[in-house]
């Protein structure tokens, strides 16, 4: 992910204005590479500037994501997640605590995308993610 700066000078590229609820939105997501929900990355913009919204922190992450500067993830662990890592990657998900790890495969890279357009559906990607137990919960 760009450093802080770095998405100030994007933001003001799109025209956008530079908050400091915005600033404080790109340090919350500087090298976190933990997936964190939206109500994470609120706790720790509340814990500088107490009065941002959740809604407004939200509205940052979806901004961010409109200019590719951060994926969206359902990983089906009750909350989006949001990853800043922007690169082609796959995900490891603990199905006792939901943390969320990047996979890279060079093989998995590989797998054959159906076509779909049998089905009148057009395939824009593909995620791949693998559940199991992290380190820390142990094996099952």
């Amino acid at each position: 992910m760009r450093s802080p700066a770095e998405l100030s000078e994007r933001f003001r590229a799109d025209g956008r204005k530079i908050t400091p609820q915005r600033e404080a939105v790109f340090r919350a997501l500087a090298g976190n590479e933990g997936h964190p929900t939206a109500e994470a990355i609120h706790a720790a913009v509340v814990a500088e500037l107490p009065m941002v919204s959740l809604r407004t922190v939200y509205q940052v992450l979806n901004d961010l994501a409109g200019l590719g500067e951060l994926q969206v993830l359902d990983l089906g662990t009750g909350a989006a997640r949001f990853d800043p890592n922007v690169d082609a990657h796959h995900h490891l998900v603990c199905t006792v605590c939901g943390k969320v790890r990047d996979l890279y495969d060079h093989d998995l890279d590989g797998v054959r995308v159906p076509d779909g357009a049998e089905q009148g559906f057009a395939v824009e990607r593909a995620d791949i993610v693998f559940r199991g137990r992290c380190a820390g919960c142990g094996p099952a």
